[in-house]
């Protein structure tokens, strides 16, 4: 049983981590926590589900299709909530509230049009498990960890490696030197955007399958957030080890005391956290870097 809830807490934290990459990005460069980034995941997990329902696409298009869509849905809540408000250098607090504004909007628009039915995704994985040391675990949440693993490397290489990264690199440094040094802005942060969204849509997918889509499902982001702050806002590394240490304490705490305290033990290690280290595991002193 020990293993079997280790191995779920590390999918559950592994979805918690894709989610804390969008808020690590977006912070990195902007220096502000883009609360819309939750009604961004919902969305990807509804482009997901109607390629999956209403085309019936194998489970590699659909998680591709919500990546695009979600990527695209960030780059417009971009350009149409935050664009304006960056260039007349207004203070973080006024996009803070701008992005809470998006989260209502999107929400109420998916009341809307969609309605608030939830509805659940096809059985991609069905009721496959793999014996581990004894214990049986679920193919899902074996595949949500290693996917987790594999995108956030894959995306630390990238900020590493390649001339775009570089650039966005230099951003977070300082984003005036930056923009002297003949990079785009605005292209860089449309970078970041379609960047932060398409995890969002992959943490989507991934949420949408393990319980169900529905207009408020952007709401577990509170708990990326809360692994974002762990691991130290604007860090790559600190968002997957802060993704998978909330997910393990939560696991841990439903089997082993009770589900009704999840969430206390959540937001109390948020509060610890804030008073003793709140830079977190991976954070700065000075500015945050990715």
């Amino acid at each position: 049983m020990f293993l079997q809830t280790l191995i779920t807490g590390l999918s559950i934290g592994g979805i918690y981590a894709l989610m804390a990459v969008g808020y690590s990005l977006v912070f990195s460069v902007l220096n502000f926590s883009n609360f819309a980034h939750g009604a961004v995941i919902m969305l990807g997990a509804y482009v997901g589900l109607a390629l999956a329902s209403k085309l019936s696409l194998s489970f590699g298009i659909v998680l591709a299709g919500s990546i695009a869509g979600a990527g695209l849905i960030a780059v417009l809540n971009e350009k149409l909530a935050y664009s304006s408000l960056r260039r007349r250098k207004a203070p973080s607090l006024y996009l803070m509230i701008s992005a809470m504004g998006c989260a209502v909007f999107l929400e109420n628009l998916v009341y809307a049009t969609i309605g608030s039915r939830f509805y659940a995704f096809p059985e991609f994985f069905g009721r496959q498990v793999i014996s581990i040391g004894g214990s049986s675990v679920s193919l899902l949440d074996v595949g949500a960890f290693l996917f987790a693993l594999v995108a956030i490397l894959g995306l630390h290489l990238f900020i590493k490696r390649t001339r775009t990264g570089i650039a966005i690199r230099a951003g977070v440094s300082d984003m005036t030197m930056c923009s002297l040094m003949g990079v785009d802005l605005d292209r860089l942060i449309a970078i970041v955007f379609l960047l932060a969204g398409g995890f969002a849509g992959v943490a989507g997918v991934f949420l949408g399958i393990k319980y169900l889509v529905y207009p408020t499902m952007g709401w577990v982001t509170n708990k990326a957030y809360i692994a974002a702050v762990i691991g130290g806002l604007g860090s790559l590394p600190g968002a997957l080890a802060g993704g998978l240490i909330l997910g393990v304490v939560e696991t841990f705490v439903s089997s082993y005391i009770s589900s009704v305290m999840r969430d206390v033990f959540s937001f109390s290690l948020l509060i610890a956290f804030l008073v003793w280290r709140p830079n977190g595991l991976w954070g700065t002193d000075s500015e945050e870097k990715v």
